[in-house]
C-alpha cells in the first residue's frame, strides 16, 4: 500500500477554471498536477490541482496575479 504524503489540494468551482489554471501552470513551470478531488473534500467540478506543500505561497500568488479563482487550498495526507 502507498504511503499517504501531505499534498497541497487546489479545488475549482467549475471544470473551466480547473483546465484553465492547468493549462497556466503548466505554461508557467508550477509544481503539480491536476488529479481528481480527493473523497476527504467535495469541489464543484471533480478536478484538484496537486502540489507539494511548500508551493502554496508560489501557486496562490501566480494564480491570483494571473486573475485565476480557486474555491479552496488545503493541505491534506493523499
Amino acid at each position: 500500500m502507498r504511503k499517504k504524503q501531505p499534498a497541497l489540494i487546489v479545488t475549482f468551482a467549475t471544470t473551466a477554471a480547473a483546465m484553465e489554471a492547468e493549462s497556466f501552470c503548466l505554461a508557467n513551470q508550477l509544481p503539480g498536477r491536476v488529479i481528481p478531488v480527493p473523497r476527504e473534500i467535495t469541489a464543484g467540478c471533480g478536478l484538484a490541482w496537486k502540489a507539494p506543500p511548500e508551493a502554496e505561497e508560489q501557486l496562490a500568488g501566480a494564480l491570483r496575479a494571473a486573475g485565476l479563482t480557486w474555491s479552496a487550498m488545503q493541505v491534506l495526507e493523499v
